[in-house]
């Protein structure tokens, strides 16, 4: 096997400083013609290819991203990775994903912090305590959060408030008298608010709200936003011997698995129960789920580029800002009763 060449050996070969080729490797101006010939010739003899974390050592250039989110295997945070991923294509940028988990997600951002190894940072549905901001600020990270704000960094804020209500008030129109909801076993804002705006919703339109109408799984895999924990919810409505009319889940994960249950019960949708989601994730599409669409894609997008503009223009204003979902109306939500 041949010997890789370093850069120590094009020092070498055209009789200059190793600091001389790595001037002429990213592009100095403080080197004579003359020498730069000389190592361009060199590299081209030796057929050197520098390494790119050598050449941003160098440069003291960010060279790693890295994004910390609560779950890898999730649709919602899948489509916000997606939009990250096809942007950072653009920029000279290497990306390291890290799970925290669900549970203790800001303890993990701590740990990954005092490793070091990130250069800026997103931060996807992770809240950042004082203590997580102090180790932000001593590494001088740049960073951007995505559904979490914080006064000190830019952020995508989702405002799940305006999503639950949408849903409720798109459920009352419809025609629909019993709501209900299957809720995240594990609390978190995002579900709270979800509760909260689909609760007011109903009781601005005059509706009964009933709470044995409100049901959540027993699995807290993922905070309760999966399969199971739809599935689940729906064999306690079926338990009590009640079910509601119009079922509004708190994703479309968990609406998945309540479909099922209902076909496993000989039910459909939305003839006995119609069910609604949240987050329109792809397959939302394929099952007609009508859902509450927060363009996930698009802030993976604006997420990363704003990071981008941190890099190029450290201390050039915050840019915070809250996106307002919308109702995407499909076939699961149709009232054929009314």
């Amino acid at each position: 096997m041949n010997k890789k060449v370093t850069i120590y050996d094009v020092a070498k070969r055209a009789e200059v400083a190793i600091s001389t080729v790595s001037r002429v490797l990213n592009g100095s101006e403080n080197v004579s013609k003359v020498t730069k010939e000389k190592v361009e010739k060199a590299i081209d003899d030796l057929n050197f290819r520098p390494q790119v974390n050598a050449r941003k050592l160098a440069s003291k250039e960010p060279q790693m991203l890295a994004i910390a989110v609560p779950s890898f295997t999730t649709p919602y945070f899948n489509e916000v990775l997606k939009g990250v991923k096809d942007e950072i294509k653009k920029m000279d940028l290497d990306i390291i994903m890290y799970n925290t988990g669900s549970k203790q997600p800001e303890e993990a951002v701590q740990n990954f912090f005092d490793r070091g190894t990130a250069d800026a940072a997103i931060l996807l549905s992770i809240d950042v305590s004082e203590k997580v901001h102090k180790l932000i600020q001593a590494t001088r990270t740049p960073a951007v959060l995505v559904n979490a704000s914080h006064a000190s960094y830019d952020y995508f804020m989702l405002n799940d408030y305006r999503g639950g209500y949408l849903a409720g008030e798109h459920l009352v129109k419809q025609g629909f008298e019993e709501l209900g909801m299957i809720t995240s076993v594990v609390e978190s804002r995002a579900s709270l608010q979800r509760i909260q705006g689909f609760k007011d919703a109903l009781k601005n339109y005059k509706m009964k709200i009933d709470n044995s109408l409100f049901k959540s799984g027993d699995s807290t895999k993922h905070g309760g936003f999966t399969e199971e924990s739809g599935f689940e919810a729906i064999y306690k409505f079926d338990k009590q011997g009640k079910f509601p009319d119009a079922i509004f889940c708190s994703n479309d994960t968990q609406a998945v698995g309540a479909i099922y249950a209902l076909s496993k019960l000989g039910m459909k949708v939305p003839d006995d129960v119609a069910i609604m989601g949240y987050d329109n994730i792809k397959l939302s599409k394929y099952l007609d789920l009508t859902t509450i669409d927060q363009k996930m894609y698009t802030i993976g997008v604006q997420a990363t580029k704003r990071l981008a503009e941190i890099i190029k223009k450290p201390g050039d204003g915050l840019y915070q800002t809250t996106i307002d979902p919308v109702l995407v109306k499909r076939g699961s939500t149709e009232n054929k009763k009314a």
